[in-house]
Protein backbone atom coordinates (compact mmCIF):
# COMPACT_ATOMS: atom_id res chain seq x y z
CA UNK A 1 0.00 0.00 0.00
CA UNK A 2 1.21 3.49 -0.73
CA UNK A 3 2.16 5.54 2.64
CA UNK A 4 0.70 8.61 3.17
CA UNK A 5 2.13 11.66 0.65
CA UNK A 6 3.34 13.34 3.49
CA UNK A 7 5.99 13.00 6.76
CA UNK A 8 6.38 15.23 9.45
CA UNK A 9 10.35 15.82 10.59
CA UNK A 10 9.86 13.84 14.00
CA UNK A 11 8.58 10.85 11.71
CA UNK A 12 11.34 11.14 8.81
CA UNK A 13 13.89 11.27 11.73
CA UNK A 14 12.73 8.36 13.86
CA UNK A 15 13.77 6.71 10.91
CA UNK A 16 17.35 7.67 10.68
CA UNK A 17 19.42 4.27 9.82
CA UNK A 18 17.23 2.71 7.96
CA UNK A 19 18.41 1.27 4.60
CA UNK A 20 15.53 1.06 2.75
CA UNK A 21 15.17 5.07 3.07
CA UNK A 22 16.69 7.35 0.96
CA UNK A 23 16.04 11.34 0.97
CA UNK A 24 16.19 13.57 -1.81
CA UNK A 25 16.60 17.61 -2.04
CA UNK A 26 14.25 18.91 -4.88
CA UNK A 27 14.93 22.31 -4.17
CA UNK A 28 14.54 24.71 -6.85
CA UNK A 29 13.79 28.13 -7.87
CA UNK A 30 12.56 30.57 -10.54
CA UNK A 31 15.41 32.20 -12.15
CA UNK A 32 13.74 35.52 -10.87
CA UNK A 33 14.55 34.63 -7.46
CA UNK A 34 18.28 34.67 -7.97
CA UNK A 35 18.83 30.93 -5.86
CA UNK A 36 20.46 27.78 -7.11
CA UNK A 37 19.03 24.65 -5.40
CA UNK A 38 22.10 22.82 -5.86
CA UNK A 39 24.46 25.17 -4.23
CA UNK A 40 21.91 25.47 -1.21
CA UNK A 41 21.96 21.75 -1.17
CA UNK A 42 25.78 21.57 -0.76
CA UNK A 43 25.91 24.31 1.71
CA UNK A 44 23.25 22.62 3.87
CA UNK A 45 20.86 19.32 3.62
CA UNK A 46 19.40 16.96 5.55
CA UNK A 47 22.26 13.74 6.37
CA UNK A 48 22.39 11.39 3.73
CA UNK A 49 20.67 13.34 1.04
CA UNK A 50 21.22 13.57 -2.19
CA UNK A 51 20.14 15.97 -4.81
CA UNK A 52 17.07 16.07 -7.00
CA UNK A 53 17.74 18.36 -10.01
CA UNK A 54 14.50 19.25 -11.25
CA UNK A 55 15.45 20.98 -14.83
CA UNK A 56 18.26 18.13 -15.48
CA UNK A 57 16.08 15.13 -14.99
CA UNK A 58 13.53 16.19 -17.60
CA UNK A 59 13.26 16.46 -21.19
CA UNK A 60 15.42 18.18 -23.04
CA UNK A 61 14.32 18.18 -26.68
CA UNK A 62 11.90 20.16 -25.86
CA UNK A 63 11.49 23.83 -25.41
CA UNK A 64 9.63 23.95 -22.58
CA UNK A 65 11.16 24.03 -18.87
CA UNK A 66 11.34 20.72 -17.02
CA UNK A 67 8.78 18.30 -19.05
CA UNK A 68 8.70 14.77 -17.72
CA UNK A 69 11.35 12.80 -18.78
CA UNK A 70 10.99 9.59 -21.12
CA UNK A 71 11.05 6.54 -19.07
CA UNK A 72 13.82 5.12 -19.51
CA UNK A 73 16.05 8.32 -19.23
CA UNK A 74 13.99 8.80 -15.84
CA UNK A 75 14.97 5.35 -15.17
CA UNK A 76 18.36 6.34 -15.80
CA UNK A 77 18.94 9.07 -13.65
CA UNK A 78 17.05 7.28 -11.15
CA UNK A 79 19.44 4.43 -10.97
CA UNK A 80 22.22 7.25 -10.29
CA UNK A 81 20.87 8.67 -7.53
CA UNK A 82 20.04 5.50 -5.74
CA UNK A 83 16.34 5.45 -6.09
CA UNK A 84 14.14 2.03 -6.84
CA UNK A 85 10.03 1.80 -6.34
CA UNK A 86 11.24 -0.91 -3.76
CA UNK A 87 12.48 1.75 -1.32
CA UNK A 88 10.86 4.55 0.39
CA UNK A 89 11.43 7.61 -1.13
CA UNK A 90 11.29 11.37 1.20
CA UNK A 91 11.66 14.44 -0.95
CA UNK A 92 11.70 18.13 0.32
CA UNK A 93 12.75 21.39 -0.63
CA UNK A 94 13.99 24.81 1.06
CA UNK A 95 10.73 26.45 0.32
CA UNK A 96 8.57 24.73 2.64
CA UNK A 97 6.73 22.33 -0.15
CA UNK A 98 6.68 23.27 -3.82
CA UNK A 99 9.59 21.81 -6.04
CA UNK A 100 9.03 18.92 -3.66
CA UNK A 101 5.66 17.85 -5.05
CA UNK A 102 6.71 17.86 -8.11
CA UNK A 103 9.03 15.29 -7.22
CA UNK A 104 6.58 13.42 -5.24
CA UNK A 105 4.53 13.68 -8.62
CA UNK A 106 7.25 12.43 -11.04
CA UNK A 107 7.90 9.72 -8.63
CA UNK A 108 4.44 8.73 -8.78
CA UNK A 109 4.09 8.78 -12.33
CA UNK A 110 7.03 6.36 -13.05
CA UNK A 111 5.67 4.46 -10.73
CA UNK A 112 7.35 4.99 -7.53
CA UNK A 113 4.27 4.16 -4.56
CA UNK A 114 6.57 4.93 -1.82
CA UNK A 115 7.43 8.39 -1.92
CA UNK A 116 6.30 11.08 0.32
CA UNK A 117 6.81 14.34 0.99
CA UNK A 118 8.23 16.35 4.24
CA UNK A 119 5.72 18.71 5.69
CA UNK A 120 7.16 21.66 5.53
CA UNK A 121 10.30 20.39 4.07
CA UNK A 122 14.12 22.10 5.39
CA UNK A 123 12.33 24.98 7.12
CA UNK A 124 10.91 22.72 9.07
CA UNK A 125 13.38 19.78 9.67
CA UNK A 126 15.82 23.27 11.05
CA UNK A 127 12.58 24.54 13.10
CA UNK A 128 12.66 21.33 14.92
CA UNK A 129 16.62 21.42 15.84
CA UNK A 130 16.83 18.46 13.86
CA UNK A 131 20.76 17.80 12.66
CA UNK A 132 21.99 19.05 9.28
CA UNK A 133 25.04 18.27 6.92
CA UNK A 134 27.94 20.51 5.58
CA UNK A 135 30.53 20.22 3.40
CA UNK A 136 30.63 18.09 0.20
CA UNK A 137 27.72 15.60 -0.35
CA UNK A 138 28.81 12.20 -0.43
CA UNK A 139 27.68 10.68 -4.27
CA UNK A 140 24.99 8.47 -4.08
CA UNK A 141 25.44 4.21 -5.34
CA UNK A 142 24.00 3.61 -8.17
CA UNK A 143 21.15 0.91 -7.79
CA UNK A 144 19.47 -1.26 -10.52
CA UNK A 145 15.48 0.41 -11.04
CA UNK A 146 12.39 -0.15 -13.21
CA UNK A 147 9.54 2.00 -14.45
CA UNK A 148 5.61 1.70 -14.39
CA UNK A 149 4.49 4.71 -16.11
CA UNK A 150 0.82 5.54 -15.20
CA UNK A 151 -0.63 7.84 -17.51
CA UNK A 152 -3.38 8.71 -15.70
CA UNK A 153 -1.43 11.11 -13.50
CA UNK A 154 -0.38 13.12 -16.29
CA UNK A 155 -2.30 15.11 -19.18
CA UNK A 156 -1.26 17.08 -22.22
CA UNK A 157 -2.67 20.06 -24.08
CA UNK A 158 -5.10 18.11 -26.17
CA UNK A 159 -6.24 15.90 -23.39
CA UNK A 160 -6.99 19.88 -21.94
CA UNK A 161 -8.30 21.51 -24.59
CA UNK A 162 -10.78 18.41 -25.03
CA UNK A 163 -11.63 18.67 -21.28
CA UNK A 164 -12.45 21.62 -21.34
CA UNK A 165 -14.82 21.55 -24.53
CA UNK A 166 -16.17 18.90 -23.10
CA UNK A 167 -16.73 19.61 -19.80
CA UNK A 168 -14.96 16.16 -18.38
CA UNK A 169 -12.78 18.01 -15.83
CA UNK A 170 -12.29 20.93 -14.46
CA UNK A 171 -8.91 22.99 -14.71
CA UNK A 172 -7.67 24.10 -11.70
CA UNK A 173 -4.76 26.86 -11.98
CA UNK A 174 -2.26 27.02 -9.34
CA UNK A 175 -0.95 30.68 -10.13
CA UNK A 176 -1.43 34.31 -8.88
CA UNK A 177 -5.03 35.49 -9.16
CA UNK A 178 -3.08 38.54 -11.45
CA UNK A 179 -1.68 36.72 -13.27
CA UNK A 180 -4.09 34.21 -13.61
CA UNK A 181 -6.88 37.02 -14.60
CA UNK A 182 -4.23 38.50 -17.35
CA UNK A 183 -3.40 41.73 -14.75
CA UNK A 184 0.58 40.85 -14.57
CA UNK A 185 2.69 39.41 -16.94
CA UNK A 186 3.99 36.27 -17.37
CA UNK A 187 7.70 35.73 -15.58
CA UNK A 188 9.14 33.89 -18.73
CA UNK A 189 9.07 36.00 -21.77
CA UNK A 190 7.18 35.32 -25.05
CA UNK A 191 3.93 33.82 -22.95
CA UNK A 192 0.43 35.58 -23.05
CA UNK A 193 -1.25 36.98 -20.41
CA UNK A 194 -4.41 35.55 -18.60
CA UNK A 195 -6.16 31.56 -17.76
CA UNK A 196 -7.57 28.58 -19.97
CA UNK A 197 -11.76 29.65 -20.72
CA UNK A 198 -13.41 28.09 -18.08
CA UNK A 199 -9.99 27.16 -15.46
CA UNK A 200 -10.69 27.82 -11.70
CA UNK A 201 -8.11 29.67 -9.74
CA UNK A 202 -6.40 28.54 -6.73
CA UNK A 203 -3.07 30.20 -6.21
CA UNK A 204 -0.49 27.04 -3.94
CA UNK A 205 -0.05 29.37 -1.26
CA UNK A 206 -3.38 28.89 0.37
CA UNK A 207 -3.09 25.80 0.78
CA UNK A 208 0.24 26.05 3.15
CA UNK A 209 0.90 27.42 6.54
CA UNK A 210 2.96 30.70 6.85
CA UNK A 211 5.67 28.11 7.63
CA UNK A 212 5.23 25.98 4.50
CA UNK A 213 3.27 23.36 5.75
CA UNK A 214 0.17 21.95 4.12
CA UNK A 215 -2.95 22.89 5.65
CA UNK A 216 -5.24 20.69 7.59
CA UNK A 217 -7.37 18.62 5.31
CA UNK A 218 -10.38 20.32 6.39
CA UNK A 219 -8.87 23.62 5.25
CA UNK A 220 -7.42 22.09 1.97
CA UNK A 221 -11.43 21.02 1.56
CA UNK A 222 -12.75 24.03 2.00
CA UNK A 223 -10.04 25.91 -0.11
CA UNK A 224 -10.70 23.88 -3.12
CA UNK A 225 -14.52 24.42 -2.03
CA UNK A 226 -14.44 28.38 -2.26
CA UNK A 227 -12.34 27.99 -5.57
CA UNK A 228 -15.91 26.39 -6.83
CA UNK A 229 -13.79 22.59 -7.57
CA UNK A 230 -16.16 20.14 -7.20
CA UNK A 231 -13.50 17.37 -4.90
CA UNK A 232 -16.39 14.36 -6.36
CA UNK A 233 -15.30 15.23 -10.13
CA UNK A 234 -12.50 14.80 -12.11
CA UNK A 235 -9.68 17.53 -11.60
CA UNK A 236 -6.93 18.63 -13.60
CA UNK A 237 -3.83 21.02 -12.30
CA UNK A 238 -2.37 23.12 -14.15
CA UNK A 239 -0.14 26.35 -13.40
CA UNK A 240 2.89 28.33 -14.99
CA UNK A 241 5.29 24.63 -15.64
CA UNK A 242 4.21 22.34 -13.81
CA UNK A 243 5.96 22.46 -10.42
CA UNK A 244 3.24 24.85 -8.20
CA UNK A 245 0.18 22.22 -9.66
CA UNK A 246 1.56 19.70 -8.27
CA UNK A 247 1.39 21.55 -5.20
CA UNK A 248 -2.34 21.21 -6.14
CA UNK A 249 -1.86 17.69 -6.63
CA UNK A 250 -0.31 16.64 -3.43
CA UNK A 251 -3.39 18.33 -1.23
CA UNK A 252 -5.99 16.19 -3.49
CA UNK A 253 -3.74 13.33 -2.73
CA UNK A 254 -4.08 13.88 0.92
CA UNK A 255 -7.85 14.70 0.46
CA UNK A 256 -8.45 10.98 -1.19
CA UNK A 257 -9.51 12.97 -4.45
CA UNK A 258 -5.99 12.37 -6.77
CA UNK A 259 -6.23 14.59 -9.84
CA UNK A 260 -3.58 14.88 -12.90
CA UNK A 261 -1.43 17.68 -13.42
CA UNK A 262 -0.82 19.52 -16.90
CA UNK A 263 2.73 19.13 -17.52
CA UNK A 264 3.39 21.70 -20.26
CA UNK A 265 0.93 23.97 -17.99
CA UNK A 266 1.08 27.91 -19.34
CA UNK A 267 4.59 27.54 -19.92
CA UNK A 268 2.87 25.59 -23.19
CA UNK A 269 -0.40 26.83 -23.38
CA UNK A 270 0.44 30.37 -23.18
CA UNK A 271 2.63 30.55 -25.80
CA UNK A 272 1.10 32.27 -29.00
CA UNK A 273 -0.38 28.92 -31.17
CA UNK A 274 -1.27 27.84 -27.98
CA UNK A 275 -4.30 27.36 -26.34
CA UNK A 276 -7.42 29.93 -26.46
CA UNK A 277 -6.72 32.69 -23.30
CA UNK A 278 -9.13 34.21 -21.48
CA UNK A 279 -8.84 37.56 -18.68
CA UNK A 280 -10.86 38.38 -15.93
CA UNK A 281 -11.77 36.13 -12.93
CA UNK A 282 -12.98 32.98 -13.46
Amino acid sequence: MSPSPLISSAELASRFGDPELRLLDASWFLPAEGRSGREEFAAERIPGAVFFDVDAVSDTSVDLPHMLPAPGAFAEAASALGLSPDLDVVVYDSFGIRSSARVWWTLKVMGFERVQVLDGGLRAWKASGLPLETGAPRPPSPVPTRVRFDRTRLRDREDVAAALASGAAQIVDARGAPRFRGEAPEPRPGLRSGHMPGARNLPFDRLLTPEGRLKPPVALAEAFREAGVDLARPIVATCGSGVTASVLALALEVLGAPAAVYDGSWAEWGLEGGGEVATGAA
